[in-house]
This record gives structure tokens, sequence and C-alpha cells, in this order.
């Protein structure tokens, strides 16, 4: 009998560690390369919490350059621009500039729709098979708009969603109020808001944790941490070892599943990946106990705003600034968080203790992934998830896993291949 086919999978994220879990039930000897000292420790662990195919629009869309263009001069908008002399950052812009079209917008938001919808499914059937706690949250999420006119207008736009699979429904801001109780002391403040009845939310750092577990006990995968990948060495149209800060690894099968990393790894064999780091800036209080702190998650869709519960901690997440590889943050950073806080859910949490952090999420000028095989015949792509990777990694896990195994996957792969955006292919 053959030995099990060795895979290395790049990245501990929630990506990585969901890829990991599928290829071990097939059978391969799977080990999980990180960096941190943990999983799920850089996006993963920041972000909104929200599993959301109801909100699966691309960025890329007629409205983003006034946004990006306002903030060159010093507004606070949702998408944001930092000038630098980075050539990576002009490249990219360019190609995502050229996707703010209406036409492709429509595009990028339903092949995004597509994998998000098949992702909640295979979640849904991993959850019921391990039994995975995560302080799971299944009663859709809010989308919430502060005047009748704009109501109007995001439920027509919404309308391509549920044209296309997505249970929405419209409501006023006594509907809101009655649903979500946290609202009734502010429904003056709203107009209404677009609820997703599938949308739902939870803690993707627990995930992993009780995911690993699993991985660990029942299916024998191995968790390298503190190691950080720094190149890929290939030999014509074959990977044959990747060079890490604790030597060398090797494996028949690789899986680039490093995040905003990938594409710097992925340039070490030549090797174009159009993904560029898009710094959010997220939140985390804990709950008052007796506070009126909502339990359906959602977004403000004026400020833009996330929010989600996980357990006794209540999460915000905000922006999309496009800075390169910048970790750093100020106060004021916060500010569109706090203000929204303090106007809508102002005795939810102790907002004088908060834990504050940026993440930078991997996004692609046009917004869906990259998955599945370039010309090296043994690497394959899983990244570029952007600020939907909670939502999406279970369906592109289990689509890599069948594509590794020879099998048509259940996901239709258009708009989604390597070929549409990765250069020496």
């Amino acid at each position: 009998m053959p030995d099990p086919p060795k895979t290395l999978v790049l990245g501990g994220g929630i990506v990585g560690v969901v890829t990991a879990y599928f290829l071990a039930k097939e059978g391969h000897e799977v080990t999980v390369v990180e960096e941190k000292d943990g999983l799920g420790l850089q996006a993963t662990a920041a972000n909104a919490g929200l599993i959301a195919p109801g909100h699966s629009f691309a960025w890329a869309s007629p409205r983003a350059p006034g946004m990006l263009l306002r903030s060159l001069f010093g507004k606070e908008t949702a998408i944001r621009v930092k000038l630098k002399p980075d050539l990576r950052l002009y490249t990219w812009g360019v190609k995502f500039l050229r996707e703010c079209t209406a036409e492709r917008a429509r595009r990028n938001t339903l092949i995004k729709l597509r994998l998000c919808q098949y992702s909640q499914a295979v979640m849904a059937e991993l959850v019921r098979t391990e039994g995975i706690q995560y302080h799971a949250i299944t009663k859709g999420a809010l989308y919430v708009y502060r005047d009748p006119a704009e109501l109007e207008a995001g439920a027509k736009r919404m309308s391509l969603l549920s044209e296309h699979g997505q249970k929405q429904e419209i409501l006023d801001a006594n509907e809101v109020a009655k649903l979500e109780p946290a609202f009734e002391p502010v429904k003056h403040k709203i107009a209404g808001a677009v609820r997703d009845l599938t949308d739902s939310s939870g803690d993707a750092r627990l995930f992993i944790e009780n995911l690993a577990r699993v991985c660990r006990e029942k299916l024998g995968v191995t968790f390298e941490l503190g190691t950080c990948v720094t190149a890929l060495k290939a030999d014509g149209d074959r990977v044959h070892r990747v060079v890490t800060n604790r030597g060398l690894l090797t494996a028949d099968n690789y899986v680039l599943a490093l995040g905003v990393q990938s594409p710097l790894v992925a340039a070490t064999i030549g090797v174009r990946l159009a993904i560029y780091p898009a710094k959010g800036y997220s939140s985390t209080f804990p709950i008052k106990e007796g506070g009126l702190a909502p339990i359906i998650g959602g977004v403000d869709e004026q400020r833009l705003v996330a929010w989600s519960r996980l357990g006794d901690r209540l999460r915000f997440t905000s922006t999309a600034e496009f800075a390169g590889y910048d970790l750093s943050w100020t106060p004021r950073d916060f500010n569109n968080i706090l203000r929204f806080a303090g106007d809508i859910f102002r005795d939810a949490a102790h907002y004088d203790q908060g834990q504050y952090r940026a993440c930078l999420r991997p996004m692609t000028p046009d917004g869906p992934p990259i998955l599945g095989k370039g010309r090296h015949q043994n690497l394959f792509f899983n990244v570029g998830h952007g600020h939907m990777g909670w939502t999406m990694a279970f369906g592109t896990a289990r689509t890599v896993t069948d594509l590794m195994m020879g099998r048509k996957p259940s996901l239709d792969l258009e708009g989604l291949t390597p070929r549409r955006v990765a250069g020496g292919m």
C-alpha cells in the first residue's frame, strides 16, 4: 500500500486550518506551517465575526474611486489610500480601478456570492459532523440604514443578492427594534434595515482552536508554529522545498494560504499574484453585565462599521486602508468605530476596556480569491479572500481539496482560477 501523500499547508489562519482538515480527511499526511506561536492570530483574530453571503458586494465599484480620492484629502472614508513609493500599490491600484464599473462590480459580486453560499453550506456540514463550538448566532444579519432614501436604495441594491438565492426582508425601525432590542432606545436614529435571514456570526479564532484539536487528535495533522516561510524553491514545473527560518521543509504537495504574505512568497518562484494588503481596524470590548448589547450582528451602511457578538465580547470593525504592510495605528483610526458604538450601542459594553488592533486583509483587485493550480503541478493556491475569509474559507478549502484529489469541484470555478490574475502561469 503506497504511503499517503505528504502535504504542507503554508498558513495557519482560518483558510489554512480548514484546508488542512479537508486534506487530512482525504488521507493526506498534513503539516500546517504558521509564523506565529498560535493559530489564527493575524487577520482571523481581528475579523468582523460575520459569516455573510448577504454582504458579498465587490469593493471595486463605481463609488470606490470617489472614496479613495476623498481619503487623499483627509476625509474619513470607509475605503482609503495612503500614497507611498510602492510600485505594487500602483500596479494593483490600476487593476482595481479597472474593476470599478457597474458591469464588472455586478459580475464580481455574483462570483463572490456563489462562493459564499457554497462555503456556508460546507461549513454547516463540517459543524454538524465535528460538533464545533464557536459562539454561533444564527439569526441573520442586519444591514442598517439611517435615511429612508438610503434604505430604499439599499434594498434595491440588495435585490441583486435576493435574486440569486439570498433570503432577505426589509424592516422599518420599529421592526428592527422588535427583532433586536438593542435598537429600541435609538430606533429614532435609523430608518430601518435589510435583514439577511441566512447570514450568521461567530468567533473564528475559537473555531480554529476547536477545529485544530480535531485535526490533531482525530486526523494526525501536525502544526509547526513559530515557523516563518520566506521562499519556495522549484525545479521546472514542481516545487521541491520551502525555505523557513527553521530550515528547509519538503513535501509532495504544497498549499499557499499565507494571506498577505502569499504574493511575496510566490514571487520567489517567479509567480506574480495580484494581491495587496487592505488594512482594517478591529476593536473588541467586554459586554456590560445587564447591558443592552446586540445579539444579531450587522453593518451600519452609513459609517460602514460592522459589529458582532462573540460570547461575552462585542467586536467592531471598520475601514479598508491601502497602505502597504504597515500594521501601525493611532487612536484616530478608531474614531469611526467609537462614534458609532457611542451613538447606537452606548450602554452595551465597557468601552474604556477595549482591545484595539489593525490587521491586513489579502485583497485581489476584483474581489474573488485565487484558487487552484498554476504552472507548478504540486502548488495550489488558496489566497486572496480579502475581508471575507471567515465566510469563504470552507468553500475554498473544499474546492482546493477536490482539485488536489483530481475531482471536479462542486463549485463553479469561473472567475476564481489563478490564470485570471497570476503572472507566469
